[in-house]
């Protein structure tokens, strides 16, 4: 199984006790940001572009603990920046795993080795590793020659120390199919329990603002990378987003459903756009004009989004509180192959390079840049 069952029967009872309340714009997953520093700059990010005034904020334990009372949601996953840059890192996560959420801790393990002895090993808490391919790809992703060794060697250590490790993958145009396939094995033989996977999204501050993938361009890839699958590999995501990633299925974004807490506040609309920001969790649900995002919304800053904040928790409601979501849920964990002759073929097809590593890599480091 790719989550724990005790952490899959608790989302699913809390998705059903929302929608049995009335409520069919609730949180299933709170985005806490606590800080945006980081000691990367990934060319596909836009979190560590702002200036260094704002790189030095951060939350404070107690700002974190009011944003999750205030959501309710069963899942608290923490990206940034880089948490583990945050000084005060133990005690959020240790207030979290008090108050039972289900935490990803997301980090790209530069700092995980060093830093394990901070936490406790619980079925609360999984580091989720920002692992974006091969080593290759990966490198070149994150803008730093041996990332990926280091990643690997803070997963297998996390996993020495009993924690529970996944791992977050964002795929952008030009990826190779095989070679993620390949990375799926390497990941499961390293021995996470799962994997997540996205589509990269076209933030206005990144760097590279060439290869962020069109809709159809991301159903073609993730089609051919998750057609044939392995028994093996395990994902962390609903099945059900899976089959909309690869064109099986369509959905309406809920952006409601990840909502996002960081420096500014609660940002509207969603983790990926900055709409403005609202100083509560009931202000951000009433406020927002949500009709106004979304693909069918016309908003052309959503027309190629595919990103799971928007749209896993529109897979999840449908899988657990609808007849036919529920039976094509339980259809897909059952049967998980996805034999698909076409998808087969397009393994086949040549990938065109669409990048040449650079080994003069910038890092960020508390908002100044070193070469």
């Amino acid at each position: 199984m790719s989550v724990p069952a005790s952490q899959m029967w608790t989302t699913a009872s809390y998705v059903i006790r929302q929608r049995l309340a009335g409520r069919k714009s609730y949180p299933f997953v709170l985005m806490l940001e606590p800080l945006f520093r980081c000691n990367l700059a990934c060319a596909g990010c836009g979190k560590i572009q702002y200036p260094p005034h704002v790189l030095k904020r951060q939350l404070t334990p107690e700002e974190c603990f009011r944003a999750v009372e205030e959501c309710g949601a069963p899942t608290v996953a923490i990206p940034g920046g880089e948490p583990l840059m945050h000084p005060q890192i133990k005690e959020i996560v240790e207030g979290l795993v008090a108050r039972k959420k289900y935490i990803y801790l997301c980090t790209n393990a530069l700092l995980l080795e060093e830093k394990l002895h901070l936490f406790t090993p619980s079925k609360y808490l999984s580091f989720s590793v920002h692992v974006d391919g091969e080593r290759e790809h990966h490198d070149f992703s994150v803008c730093r020659e041996g990332g990926y060794d280091v990643a690997v060697r803070g997963i297998k250590a996390a996993l020495a120390h009993g924690f529970r490790v996944t791992t977050n993958t964002t795929l952008f145009d030009g990826a190779d199919p095989k070679s993620v396939r390949r990375f799926f094995d390497e990941m499961m033989e390293l021995g996470v329990e799962s994997m997540m996977l996205s589509p990269g999204y076209s933030y206005d501050k990144a760097p590279d603002q060439q290869h962020f993938l069109g809709r159809a361009r991301t159903r073609r890839l993730f089609r051919a990378i998750l057609s044939n699958r392995k028994r093996s590999w395990k994902f962390n995501m609903s099945p059900l987003f899976g089959e909309f990633l690869m064109g099986r299925r369509d959905f309406a974004c809920t952006p409601w459903g990840m909502p996002t807490y960081n420096v500014f506040g609660w940002q509207k609309p969603c983790y990926l756009l900055q709409d403005g920001y609202a100083d509560t969790f009931e202000e951000l649900m009433r406020e927002t004009a949500w009709s106004n995002y979304g693909t069918e919304s016309g908003n052309p800053k959503c027309a190629n989004c595919m990103v799971h904040s928007g749209y896993e928790s529109s897979a999840v409601d449908y899988g657990f509180t609808t007849v036919r979501g529920f039976f094509g849920m339980a259809k897909a964990f059952l049967f998980s192959r996805y034999k698909d002759d076409y998808a087969q073929a397009l393994l086949n097809e040549p990938v065109k390079p669409v990048h040449s590593y650079n080994p003069l890599v910038q890092i960020q480091v508390g908002g100044e840049t070193e070469a």
